[in-house]
């Protein structure tokens, strides 16, 4: 028997005591081994639960019990969980995690105590909920270099794109729908502005390459600023926009990652994925391109992955699954001077008539561009061809250092 201690109790930790349970029979047969939930750790009280006694407030009671083989922390943040995560690798005990906060921040110190210690620290649910990517990247391709991952790393950004496409809804209006819904936290800054976006790209980024690859090393830009004007404008280029995590791996290993707003052509893969699901396209210098597709979040997607994790640490209680992490030198980190990309700017034409906004644009730009705007539109559309990543951000704030408004800018995936 496996005794395992759940600490959290809420969405996810609720769903992995309720896979266990559902389907114990068919977990232990595979295992060869039967999971037992000895604790479960929250500062809460829940009366209703089902596991009674289990519930415990106190970390020390778990920390100090020999029984415990397995810990299973899907509390969130970086605070305690780390504190619990780290004081469990060091006793040698394997953790298992859905928190990509966690994982993007200290992944490489946490890999590198479960080493030490010859156990385990495992993450598969960090990253597209129940799809299995993690896996996918570190075991079946493994026999690649892996040259770029992209994809649709957050449910609640592409629920709200997916709205503003599907029913001409507001930003605004989309993101409270998806409050309402419980798809966006009261407080939706870390989905809408691309912070848990990019910690997963780093985490994914750091599994195609051993080396970890931090949030605040990347250009990061949310879906804030996303409107009906941009909606139609990409139809208009049969494209639609999706907000990506996206890095781009050199011959050298040198990495360039981001996330931001996209246009992707409409036959493109990603474009048909729609509401809370993602989809992760992985590019290895043997497989060539290969697509993950599933639910990218929910109560029993995460828990299913978060479950597989235990039992493949219920597996490798003598052997550890080999992940590892260093830290990269900084000459690894690659500026993007060499990755290019059409850009699309949107322009205010209140300011300016359109030969002044495309004196500008040609000075700080160069004269590689095209104009999509109509008459109609109450703006400029320009199309910029060839543009390096580096420069991206600090030619839209030449610009408006010109007076000339930019309502937005985004990536053209090619």
């Amino acid at each position: 028997m496996i005794h395992i201690a759940i600490l959290g109790y809420g969405t996810v930790g609720s769903g992995v005591a309720e896979v266990l349970a559902t389907n114990m029979q068919t977990i232990s047969g595979r295992v060869d081994k039967t999971i037992n939930i000895k604790y479960i750790l929250d500062l809460r009280d829940f009366p209703d639960s089902p596991y009674g006694e289990k519930h415990v407030k106190d970390f020390s009671i778990i920390d100090n019990d020999p029984d415990i083989k397995i810990v299973v922390e899907v509390m969130g943040g970086s605070g305690a969980a780390y504190q619990f995560t780290k004081a469990s690798l060091e006793k040698g005990r394997s953790v298992v995690t859905s928190n990509k906060e966690l994982v993007a921040l200290h992944g490489a110190e946490l890999l590198s105590i479960a080493k030490k210690n010859n156990t385990n620290y495992l993450f598969e649910a960090s990253v597209g909920g129940g799809i299995p990517i993690i896996k996918g990247i570190n075991q079946c391709l493994a026999a690649n270099k892996i040259e770029e991952v992209y994809g649709i790393l957050n449910g609640t950004t592409n629920y709200i794109l997916s709205k503003m496409v599907q029913e001409g809804s507001t930003f605004e209006y989309a993101l409270k729908e998806a409050q309402e819904l419980g798809y966006a936290e009261a407080d939706p800054t870390a989905d809408i502005a691309g912070i848990d976006a990019a910690r997963k790209i780093c985490i994914l980024t750091s599994l195609s390459t051993g080396l970890h690859f931090y949030p605040e090393t990347m250009q990061t830009t949310g879906i804030t600023k996303i409107s009906q004007s941009d909606i139609a404008m990409a139809k208009r280029m049969g494209r639609v926009i999706k907000l990506l995590g996206r890095a781009v791996i050199s011959d050298e290993g040198k990495v360039c990652a981001v996330v931001a707003p996209f246009l992707i052509e409409q036959t493109h893969p990603l474009a048909p994925v729609e509401d809370v699901n993602n989809a992760i396209l992985v590019k290895g210098n043997v497989i060539g391109q290969c697509m993950f597709y599933g639910p990218g979040a929910g109560k029993l997607p995460t828990a299913s992955a978060v479950v597989a994790d235990i039992m493949d640490a219920a597996k490798h209680t003598e052997r550890r699954i080999c992940i590892d992490w260093v830290n990269p030198s900084e000459n690894m980190i690659d500026d993007g001077a060499s990755v290019l990309t059409d850009l699309y700017l949107r322009i205010s034409n209140r300011q300016h008539t359109l030969p002044d906004v495309l004196e500008a644009v040609t000075k700080v730009f160069g004269g590689n561009y095209s104009i999509l705007s109509a008459e109609s539109d109450d703006f400029y559309a320009i199309i910029l061809k060839d543009q390096p990543y580096k420069t991206l951000e600090d030619n839209v704030k030449k610009l408006e250092k010109m007076d000339i408004l930019v309502k937005n800018y985004i990536r053209m995936l090619k």
